[in-house]
């Protein structure tokens, strides 16, 4: 009877079944963090309004690294498809405070941006969306116009924010057939970030804050660590080029502006550069990375440390290997000439090594490669010239008997630049032997009637220049082509030989 009546009197709900059914707002960012040190959320209030603040980290390793393996980017902020933000509201503006609480207002702020929003749907979460866009807004500004030094707990505050808002893993994309197939990467559309329009103000403020005055770099270096410059590298790979654009302004001012930072990065960088070329062949942001090198190179000290020459030979050489060299040859090809310009002695190394990976059966690529070519020779005095003479100029031979007009063209076009022209007058009774078969090849068969008419024109230049030694290479290359017609005619009788041999057997 007594086990009768105690079943029937209701039991007291456990504390874990209470927190699953009652766990309101705070269950929202019940993951933000796992660190033991931060794992407690807490609610802060600025005037009538109440938000739900992130707790802070003694890092930005640790703040950096927890927000982004933790944070859902998200798919915890509505729940059974209704908004869970009835505690997302707007804090004060800068405007509506004593100058005494504005240091704790934009630490309040950064806290509020720390929310990541889905984008997916863009009709989801409309006014919170809202309510931080105008707050990131509120703390660029506020950055832009301080007057006062940033103390240690802003920053540590704003590089957190910075990594919980753009840190995250990119989706890799299929990109490998379309360098095979010569499908012109220039054409394809860039894919644009829905997101865009909270990252691009996240992205202004870093750029702000990284060029005040304010910002002391000895403080600052401690949270735009090496594990921040290694992840804001990696975003480099992102598909939209805007993102790309604002990731290269603001490394190259860290660059500038973090001395101690400099060999690190350019250490990074490099590491990229040779995963890219040796394993992978696939990054959206190699151009990019090459324009910041371009600015640094261009600001290297003569004479060159031992160690920039090592990445002219070990990097910036290789890079000329991938198919898809099209999307970044400007910008390394600016990277090459700066070397030779500030040190003429390395114009042989940088022409070998163009010549080691010059293209076989890609005719697009062997144009760029003259065109590099060309700028590397308008720097090259005639000592360095005279060392590589005879390797280059083989290449051109059979550049200038390329069956692809527009490879003939532009090995021919050679002959325009003056200070080229030059340089091959001097040296005429070596380059002239080696070139004049495939000049002569071309003035009498190339199927082309431009190649043919400029053909003619580097003919006349060089009769004209020295006589005697054009009709040698013309009566040496009669003789050989006599000898070549003589060795085929040989050829040509023995297989007959064989072939009468060989129908006698079967007759029998």
């Amino acid at each position: 009877m007594l086990k009768q009546i105690l079943r029937r009197l209701p039991r007291k709900s456990s504390k874990a079944a209470e927190n699953r059914e009652h766990g309101g707002r705070h269950a929202i960012y019940s993951n933000v963090s796992t660190d033991s040190r931060s794992s407690d959320v807490g609610t802060t209030k600025a005037g009538n309004s109440t938000i739900t603040s992130l707790p802070s980290s003694n890092s930005i390793s640790d703040s950096g690294q927890n927000h982004i393996n933790n944070v859902q980017r998200g798919a915890n902020l509505t729940q059974n498809g209704n908004s869970g933000f009835s505690a997302y509201e707007a804090l004060p503006g800068f405007g509506e405070v004593p100058n005494s609480e504005k240091h704790n207002l934009f630490i309040k702020k950064l806290h509020l941006c720390c929310f990541v929003f889905d984008f997916t749907d863009p009709t989801k979460n409309l006014k919170e969306k809202e309510i931080k866009r105008q707050t990131l807004l509120e703390l660029v500004d506020y950055v832009t116009s301080a007057n006062d030094k940033f103390p240690e707990t802003v920053m540590q505050e704003a590089i957190k924010m910075v990594s919980v808002n753009l840190f995250r893993a990119f989706t890799p994309q299929p990109r490998d057939n379309k360098v095979i197939d010569g499908f012109d990467m220039e054409e394809e559309e860039p894919s644009m970030d829905p997101a865009w329009t909270h990252f691009q103000i996240v992205y202004e403020f870093l750029l702000k804050f990284v060029l005040s005055l304010e910002t002391d770099a000895k403080l600052a270096k401690r949270y735009i660590d090496q594990s921040f410059i290694l992840k804001l590298l990696d975003l480099f790979d992102s598909d939209d080029p805007r993102e790309r654009e604002y990731l290269k302004t603001i490394l190259h001012r860290i660059y500038g502006k973090f001395l101690v930072h400099r060999p690190f990065i350019r250490k990074a960088i490099n590491n990229i550069f040779f995963r890219f070329i040796f394993e992978t062949e696939k990054h959206n942001g190699i151009a990019e990375l090459l324009e910041i090198l371009g600015s640094i190179i261009n600001g290297f000290a003569l004479p060159l440390k031992e160690e920039h020459k090592v990445f002219l030979v070990r990097v910036l050489i290789p890079l000329h290997k991938p198919r898809c060299l099209a999307m970044y040859h400007q910008q390394l090809s600016y990277c090459i000439t700066q070397f030779v310009e500030k040190d003429c002695k390395l114009a042989d190394t940088v022409i070998r090594g163009l010549l080691k990976y010059w293209p076989i059966t890609d005719s697009s690529k062997e144009v760029m490669f003259l065109n590099e070519l060309e700028e590397v020779l308008e720097a090259t005095q005639p000592p360095e010239f005279q060392r590589c003479m005879v390797p280059l100029f083989r290449q051109i031979a059979r550049c200038l008997n390329s069956s692809h007009f527009q490879v003939a063209e532009r090995a021919l076009f050679l002959w325009n630049n003056d200070h080229i022209e030059n340089l091959i007058r001097q040296n005429r009774t070596v380059i002239l032997p080696i070139i004049f078969p495939a000049l002569e090849r071309n003035a009498r068969n190339h199927w082309n009637q431009a190649v043919r008419n400029l053909t003619m024109n580097v003919r006349k230049i060089f009769n004209d220049l020295d006589p005697e030694n054009f009709k040698e290479c013309l009566l040496k290359f009669e003789e050989d082509e006599s000898k070549e017609d003589e060795i085929k005619a040989n050829r040509e009788t023995k297989w007959n030989c064989l072939e009468n041999l060989a129908a006698q057997k079967n007759c029998k």
